[in-house]
């Protein structure tokens, strides 16, 4: 028997419920009622501890066998709607069905030490994602057809990606390297004096849900990219967040991204130090050290607009913050347009050039 799983359905019609980020309430698309998040989560608190509590299988297959590996990573589900067993990775926390489309969320994926501190919800809906995309795209002359088709923008994914926001304090000591330069005139010489100077600065620096993504499967160089999010639209996390979107639960542990936050927290406590010295013409820091103390972290879930591809045998991803419409993305090249257009300019250069010199 797979694991349970949970469709959030309109208490009126049980119409599937999806978040509407205008809205930020559950909304049913076949009798157009909304309902407040704490009405759903209460009415399905005691169905998600059900589900909750189911144990988890291992995916099993009939033909040939999956390796230890595999199987360790591969679990599968059960859609309460149409009664299809899904299977997943071992990090999917919010899904929808292939067969009847209802979104699903697996809430043994959210339990015990799994279960998120917070979430801030989309508030950008896809048609903001797409037109972002398509504006991203207009103008890129040596972009692919194909890859820029509208189906292929279409298939632009909500996803919650998992988060590490790290609170911390920082006790930083710095030695720099200053100097001042004086010109002035003597005579008929112009005489320039510099100054050098031994700079040291001390000082503590409080930090605030620094961010680290917890998902290996997320570029880290895109994640941070599509920062700042707005922390002051963090709310306590609900799984009635999430139907209509994708989400994934962490598999690199706060432990395990601590470095990365410490680097993050390092190079920030470097550069508000020498912020402090100020009237020198250059500062070079020499020596010094900076000890991260108090260092704690709460789990988030954050909203990202994803498309995910390869093109030519290489991986390309957009991202854009869901809820403040930052994007960055990789795009490929379509070298025949290149030469094409290259040749197209150059030649006719050549010829002019030709005739110029003639």
């Amino acid at each position: 028997m797979a694991t349970k799983i949970t469709n959030y359905q309109c208490p009126a019609c049980t119409g599937p419920l999806h978040f509407g980020t205008a809205s930020g309430k559950l909304e049913c698309e076949y009798c157009g009622l909304s309902f407040d998040v704490k009405v759903i989560e209460e009415l399905y608190a005691d169905k998600e501890q059900a589900a909750a509590a189911q144990p988890e299988q291992e995916a099993s297959m009939g033909g040939g066998e999956w390796s230890e590996e595999e199987a360790a990573r591969m679990r599968a589900y059960s859609c309460p709607s149409c009664g299809a067993e899904l299977i997943c990775d071992d990090t999917t926390a919010a899904t929808s069905c292939p067969y009847c489309g209802n979104p699903s969320v697996i809430p043994a994926q959210f339990s015990g030490h799994l279960r998120p501190d917070c979430v801030i919800p989309f508030r950008l809906d896809k048609s903001a994602a797409v037109s972002a995309l398509e504006r991203y795209y207009k103008g890129k002359r040596f972009l692919p057809k194909s890859f820029a088709s509208g189906n292929h923008i279409q298939e632009i994914k909500g996803v919650y990606v998992p988060f590490w926001l790290f609170d911390g304090r920082s006790d930083g000591n710095l030695h720099f390297l200053g100097t001042r330069v004086q010109v002035f005139r003597r005579g008929d010489e112009e005489v320039t004096v510099t100054d050098h100077f031994r700079v040291v600065r001390e000082g503590t620096v409080d930090f605030q849900k620094v961010p680290v993504d917890g998902s290996s499967k997320m570029p880290d160089a895109h994640m941070d990219a599509i920062e700042p999010f707005d922390y002051g639209e963090l709310k306590e996390f609900s799984t009635a967040y999430l139907p209509g979107f994708l989400a994934d639960k962490y598999d690199q542990d706060s432990a395990e991204c601590k470095d990365r936050a410490y680097a993050r927290i390092k190079t920030s406590t470097e550069d508000a130090l020498a912020a402090t010295a100020r009237g020198y013409a250059t500062l070079r820091q020499e020596s010094g050290s900076v000890r991260l103390q108090k260092c704690r972290a709460k789990y988030a879930l954050l909203p990202v607009w994803m498309l995910a591809t390869r093109w030519e045998g290489k991986d390309f991803l957009f991202a854009m913050n869901g809820q403040t419409g930052k994007l960055v993305g990789d795009l490929p090249m379509d070298w025949v347009k290149f030469w094409l257009w290259f040749f197209g300019i150059s030649l006719p250069l050549m010829g002019l050039l030709g005739l110029i010199l003639l």
